[in-house]
């Protein structure tokens, strides 16, 4: 039957009726906008309701793009547009039980003999800048067939159109809201909160999870209002947690762009509203770059401490027992840094020259912190080499800040935590590991059914056993979104506490480990340590 004719992939939302298709054994709908396109007067404002289409909106297609730079890395599929209109979402369902083919009612509820389903909610990453949900990688069909669960997965603004505060160079006619890419994310999870029960979906069974920038998002919005009751669980992997910087640091990024894109601060309330997007996307690259060489360790686009939707430093929030008291995964990957390496990324510090300006900058800041150098190299025995150097900044920006939110979080509610072993015997030998966002394809489930030239990592094999590993990690996030406990009598996986700290170390053969490497968490201490 085909979609036209096809009521189980006509569902009834809040602002029209929208159309699907079928997906293997999923029903899916690509390019819901869930908020109004933020043109015009709207740009770097908060999102607002989209308003109503009449008859059947066609979800067939994924829709545009956040404005970005394009690279290789992620290569834009055929047919996706780069637009400020890319404020939509996807949805992926199992088929309904017993799906009509005939009469013309729409769905606007699932099957009486169909339960709510869990649902779980992507946030891509790309260090706030770039990515999109038409991804290959993020293809959930996969996904939505093993855990059984509605999967969505969206678009938010990014780099200068939704990470940068301009909030200080606006007026009373000119205003410039903050942390606009966050409050994208709220308006999805309030889209879903109002929508997704007529897919199938469980308004109150929402877990919310996301990679690198997508795990910064999952922790930042543990601690603010605005997305209170929003999700009930979380997954954050790879989370830069501290990488979230305070008002004045903010400012001083948004001056950088300024003078970047020559504009006048006194003109910028203005002329950023008269640039096009692309214009406004082009410099991003160049900002990210003179801030990694200037500041090592900080990034030009991250969410900022305004005082509204991100009330305060979010790993205070945690250790003051401020954020949501819902059950949560949290983790990082083995060989973090050896993606930007691959890369030639200046995204983290590679060298001695490099964590010795990060530990400058820290300590710039804090000035009490003056021991904590020597404490930290002294466990890195291959630092001031390379390997060393990129140890300490894979700690210094990921798995350290996972450690201080996973003890906290600790002590007000569940919490598990993993590190991401898997690699391919390819990998291995190339010293790349479990580099940063390799266990995507995992929990996705879009790992090659067979080896192709395009395939290298798998070249002298382990696709097998990485179709295994995917089946693991799979039924663990299934069964957390599910049950808010990943852990089966199959496949045990501990609570974290400051005590055991057991760790699920995901890797060909999964095993639990008590605080892995404590020497080097010992070395970092129990004191958070980021850049104001």
């Amino acid at each position: 039957m085909d979609a036209f004719h096809d009521n189980s992939v006509l569902v009834a939302t809040s602002t029209g009726i929208v159309r699907g298709s079928h997906d293997g054994d999923t029903r899916r709908w690509l390019g819901i906008p869930y908020a109004a396109d933020p043109v015009g007067d709207l740009r770097f404002r908060s999102p607002r309701p989209h308003p109503h289409w009449p008859g059947v909106r066609d979800a067939l297609a994924f829709g545009d793009i956040a404005p970005q730079v394009p690279t290789k890395v992620m290569p834009i599929p055929p047919g996706v547009e780069i637009s400020e209109s890319c404020l939509n979402l996807n949805v992926w369902a199992p088929r309904l039980g017993e799906e009509s083919e005939s009469g013309d009612t729409v769905a606007s509820s699932p099957s009486d003999s169909t339960a709510p389903r869990p649902v779980m909610v992507w946030i891509h990453g790309g260090a706030y800048f770039v990515g999109f949900s038409a991804q290959r990688m993020y293809n959930a069909r996969a996904l939505c067939e093993a855990t059984d669960c509605i999967i969505v997965t969206l678009n938010y603004r990014l780099g200068a159109l939704g990470f940068l505060d301009f909030s200080t160079f606006g007026d009373v006619d000119h205003i410039f809201d903050t942390n606009v890419g966050l409050r994208d994310i709220v308006a999805a999870l309030e889209w879903v909160r109002d929508n997704i029960a007529a897919f199938g979906g469980n308004p109150n069974d929402v877990t919310l999870f996301g990679e690198s920038a997508g795990g910064g998002c999952v922790t930042t919005l543990m601690t603010s209002p605005y997305a209170s009751g929003l999700f009930h669980r979380a997954i954050a992997q790879s989370s830069p947690v501290t990488s979230v910087y305070g008002p004045e640091r903010a400012t001083s990024m948004a001056s950088m762009y300024l003078e970047l894109v020559g504009i006048d601060p006194a003109n910028a309330k203005t002329e950023l509203r008269e640039m096009s997007a692309h214009e406004l996307a082009a410099p991003t690259l160049h900002l990210l770059n003179e801030v990694a060489h200037t500041a090592p360790g900080t990034v030009a686009f991250a969410p900022v401490i305004d005082g509204d939707i991100v009330p305060e430093s979010p790993i205070e929030v945690f250790r003051a027992g401020g954020q949501m008291r819902i059950p949560l995964i949290i983790g990082t990957n083995h060989d973090e840094t050896s993606l930007f390496k691959l890369m030639k990324s200046p995204l983290m510090p590679m060298h001695e020259s490099t964590v010795q300006a990060m530990f400058d900058q820290v300590l710039a800041d804090k000035p009490e912190l003056a021991h904590v150098e020597g404490d930290i190299t002294r466990v890195y025995p291959d630092y001031p080499k390379q390997k060393g150097a990129m140890e300490i900044s894979r700690d210094a920006g990921f798995r350290m800040p996972s450690i201080w939110a996973a003890e906290a979080h600790s002590r007000v509610a569940p919490t598990w935590m993993y590190r991401f072993d898997q690699a391919p015997p390819m990998l291995k030998l190339l010293g790349i590991g479990a580099s940063h966002a390799a266990e995507l394809p995992y929990v996705f489930g879009t790992l090659p059914d067979k080896v192709r030239a395009v395939d290298i990592g798998f070249r002298f094999g382990g696709l097998r056993q990485a179709h295994e590993v995917s089946q693991r990690v799979q039924t663990h996030w299934a069964q957390f979104a599910s049950t808010a406990d990943p852990a089966t009598p199959d496949l045990p996986w501990p609570k974290y506490d400051e005590v055991t700290r057991a760790t699920l170390i995901i890797d060909g053969t999964d095993r639990v480990e008590d605080d892995p490497e404590g020497d080097v968490r010992a070395a970092w201490g129990d004191e958070p340590i980021g850049f104001d």
